[in-house]
């Protein structure tokens, strides 16, 4: 099965397929576990020491990660991130994921509208472990939002 000069084998070719699919239930589940305020399941999208950019300081570790995701979603009524757009490059155990998110935030009586409606971008940097892949690195990107920011009653450059 050439592509360009190269010829690919196809056991190689469905390899890197089943890699790219399991890095995109990654991400999905991470939507999914955030939804549901799922903490266990959460922590099984990231190594230990995962590194969140999502602004302000670096955190540093999962313990961190999940701290934020529990302090920005707890209080809310409910929440629902939407994942998609997802492109996924594999470089034997290392792969960079790219992808969209809008992410509703509710909460019920929230002073000037129940409704916040956050827009942006993941980039994350990936590893392959003995559990299978897992984010090492994550950055948040805004693009847009719309909406009552006081739902989430934090600042925007700290949103999950």
């Amino acid at each position: 099965m050439p592509r360009g000069s190269e010829a690919v084998t196809l056991p190689d070719e469905l390899s890197v397929l089943v890699d790219k699919q399991t890095i995109r239930d990654v991400v999905h589940r991470y939507g999914y576990a955030l939804d549901n305020r799922d903490w266990a399941l959460l922590r099984t999208c990231f190594v230990p020491d995962v590194v969140g950019h999502y602004g302000g300081d670096p955190l540093r570790g999962y313990e961190a990660l999940e701290q934020l995701c529990r302090t920005t979603l707890t209080p809310l009524s409910a929440s629902q991130h939407l994942i998609g757009n997802v492109l996924v490059t594999v470089d034997g155990n290392d792969a960079t994921c790219s992808c969209y998110l809008q992410a509703q935030h509710v909460r019920q009586g929230a002073p000037g509208g129940d409704h916040f409606l956050y827009a942006g971008r993941y980039s994350d940097r990936l590893t392959r472990t003995s559990d299978g892949w897992r984010i090492a690195e994550r950055t948040l990107s805004a693009m847009w939002t719309s909406g009552n920011p006081a739902v989430i009653n934090r600042p925007l450059a700290t949103l999950a």
